[in-house]
Order: structure tokens, then C-alpha cells, then sequence
């Protein structure tokens, strides 16, 4: 036998006891902590004016050991002449023929034309390198940790969306094909009504791409077609 609890704050008859919020996970009745966080899906809070999920940017170590390399071995290679002009040495013949060809050829001669297309375009693909960030085969995910950013490669992306759509009665064969914003699907039924199909395969990619978990989910397209006729 229990007797009731009693007291200022025993809460009356008929009525339940209020919930007590753990420390750390009380919410302000609008879906964030008292921190201004949001909790994610595996109740770790994110903050919640947290920046936007951007793509990954490659590292470019190829490009630029390429450039630092070449850059030390020019940069050393003119110091070490110049300091053998300045101990009373002869310049070496590479530098005294530019020096003699910058100071006799005309601006419209073919080589130094050429030359100058050759620096603008290696100056570009430099600047391009600079200000893309590369790795168009990682799609960024859904930030589910204020700590853990996560990416997805597209072909393990459309392996996923093409064993989905094979699911679908009616599919006899699937090809997908995902980029960083469209998704295309086509796929060949061998029997039941294409439209039927086209419909069932829709659904089946629009859950698909949201069980992917990416940041930025790809439109998807689909066209489904009958099988070519033998003979």
C-alpha cells in the first residue's frame, strides 16, 4: 500500500507531474534549446545559425607543387646568376639572350605573342584553380553534428537510386545518372503500363533521394521505355 506525497509541491489529485527537464535539453517551446540550438536527428544540438552546407573544396596539392616547384627552381636559378654577376662573373648565356631578345624584338613579333597567350592562360587556369572548389564527384550531406560535415559520392549516389528503381515491378533495367543538381533515370519495363511505371519510379526516386540525406537534393527526371525488339 503507498500513501500519496504531500506537500507545497506534490502535485494535486488528478493531475500529473510535470516534467522536469534534464539540464541541457530543455527547449523554449519553439523547437531550440536554451542555447539557441536545434537538435539534430540523433539528439546531438546543432547550432542553429549555423552557416550553410557548401561543397567540399579539393586540396589542388598536384597544381600547386607544380607551381612552388617551378617557382624555387626559377627564383634560385636568377639568384645564383645574379650573385655570380655581382662576384665579378660572366651572366650565364640563357639569361643574356632573353635579355638581348626583350630588348630587340617588337611586341608583335610571333614568339612573344605567343608567349604572353601561354602566361594569360596558365595566369587563369591558376585564378579558376583559386576560386573553385573542385570535387564535383562529393555532393555535400545534411549537417546532422555541429562537428561532422559529410559528403557522398555520386556513383555511390546513383548505385542507390538504381537499386531503388529496380524495386518497382514492371523495371526490367535502370541506368541513373546523378550530377550536383539533376538526377536522370531512365529506366526499361517489359510489361505493365509505362505510365503506371513512370509513376511508381517517381515515387520510389523521391523517397530515395531524401533517404540520401544530401544538402542540396537533385531534381529528378525519369523516362521509362520498352525494351528494343529483337530481329
Amino acid at each position: 500500500m503507498t500513501t500519496p506525497a504531500t506537500g507545497p509541491g506534490a502535485p494535486g489529485p488528478g493531475h500529473d507531474a510535470p516534467d522536469t527537464p534534464r539540464p541541457g535539453t530543455g527547449t523554449n517551446g519553439t523547437g531550440t534549446t536554451g542555447t539557441g540550438e536545434t537538435p539534430g536527428s540523433d539528439g546531438v544540438p546543432v547550432p542553429a545559425g549555423a552557416a550553410p552546407v557548401r561543397r567540399f573544396w579539393a586540396a589542388r596539392r598536384v597544381p600547386a607543387a607544380v607551381l612552388a616547384a617551378l617557382v624555387l627552381g626559377g627564383a634560385g636559378l636568377l639568384l645564383y646568376d645574379v650573385a655570380a654577376v655581382r662576384a665579378d662573373r660572366q651572366a650565364m648565356a640563357w639569361r643574356r639572350e632573353l635579355a638581348d631578345g626583350l630588348a630587340t624584338r617588337p611586341l608583335d613579333d610571333t614568339w612573344v605573342v605567343v608567349g604572353a597567350a601561354v602566361a594569360a592562360v596558365l595566369g587563369l587556369w591558376l585564378l579558376v584553380l583559386a576560386a573553385t572548389p573542385g570535387l564535383r564527384e562529393i555532393l555535400p550531406m545534411r549537417r546532422e553534428h555541429a562537428d561532422v560535415r559529410a559528403g557522398l559520392d555520386r556513383e555511390a549516389a546513383a548505385l542507390a537510386l538504381r537499386d531503388r528503381a529496380m524495386e518497382v515491378s514492371g523495371v526490367q533495367s535502370v541506368r541513373v545518372r546523378v550530377r550536383r543538381s539533376k538526377a536522370a533515370v531512365k529506366a526499361v519495363s517489359h510489361f505493365r503500363d509505362l505510365d503506371e511505371v513512370r509513376a511508381d519510379v517517381e515515387s520510389a526516386m523521391a523517397t530515395g533521394v531524401e533517404e540520401l540525406g544530401l544538402a542540396h537534393p537533385p531534381a529528378v527526371t525519369v523516362r521509362v521505355a520498352r525494351p528494343p525488339r529483337k530481329g
